[in-house]
């Protein structure tokens, strides 16, 4: 199978919220395994900013309905045709075991990662260009000349305070992806529009494309339709919208 670029526009500000934290849970579990200073810090920035997203007090209570929802929604699907029961029960207990993680969390999610004076110190001098430097940050200098191996010791404390988080994003989002499969669309003239179902839950717009083709989905929308122009970056700096016909990709994902 030819290998493909998927584009993602979330439709409304839950599921926007859920593909930031994925994004910076993503960053941060592929810098924390790697031993050189560069990664511990792109790592500890990562964990920075989810720190900072799960301040909003709404996401902890947007977490819960999310899963409740989806889990009533997906029990009523039990008796019908067609459903492999083994696999659905899983999911539903996987949701229900998230719903309680979460439900455990004291106070605002990432609280106490908030209240570290390491991480803080850090925190209020990233702002500034070049603020991480040994000179205004020699605990920092000191934490990374310490081996990898009591990094990831530390790591593994901040992380333990977040896992539940981290494992029901990912759980919601692999939910919403699955929730329907791709189908081939026409685009003329390198624009696409389509109207939106009243009353559906719609969650996101995946495009797909394939790798190589130097095109790329610029995609808006909001809760009545969506549009796609797709973009021609024939340089980086001034890419055109294309004006052949192309097939593409796409998958609405309601749920």
């Amino acid at each position: 199978m030819p290998q493909q670029i998927v584009f993602e526009q979330p439709l409304n500000e839950k599921c926007r919220t859920l593909l930031r934290l994925s994004h910076l849970f993503e960053q941060f579990d592929f810098h924390v395994p790697q031993d050189q200073q560069w990664h511990a810090r792109a790592a500890l920035h990562a964990l920075l900013d989810i720190a900072n997203l799960l301040e909003r007090a709404d996401i902890k209570s947007d977490l819960l309905k999310e899963m409740d929802r989806y889990h009533l929604s997906l029990a009523r699907m039990a008796d019908s045709p067609g459903v492999d029961t083994d696999r659905l029960q899983h999911v539903l207990q996987n949701l229900q075991q998230s719903q309680r993680a979460i439900q455990s969390m004291q106070g605002q999610l990432g609280s106490n990662l908030r209240k570290s004076d390491f991480l803080n110190s850090v925190l209020q001098r990233s702002s500034i260009p070049g603020g991480g430097f040994d000179f205004d940050l020699p605990q920092l200098h000191l934490w990374l000349a310490q081996p990898h191996s009591e990094r990831l010791l530390q790591f593994d404390d901040w992380r333990n305070e977040i896992s539940a988080v981290h494992e029901s994003v990912d759980l919601l989002l692999a939910l919403i992806r699955s929730s329907t499969t791709a189908k081939q669309q026409q685009a003329v003239n390198g624009f696409y529009q389509k109207a939106l179902p009243s009353g559906a839950s719609i969650q996101m717009v995946q495009v797909f494309l394939p790798a190589g083709g130097n095109l790329y989905a610029e995609i808006s929308g909001g809760k009545h339709r969506f549009s796609i122009r797709f973009m021609q970056a024939h340089d980086w700096d001034h890419p055109n919208q294309t004006e052949r016909d192309l097939t593409f990709g796409l998958n609405v994902c309601i749920i």
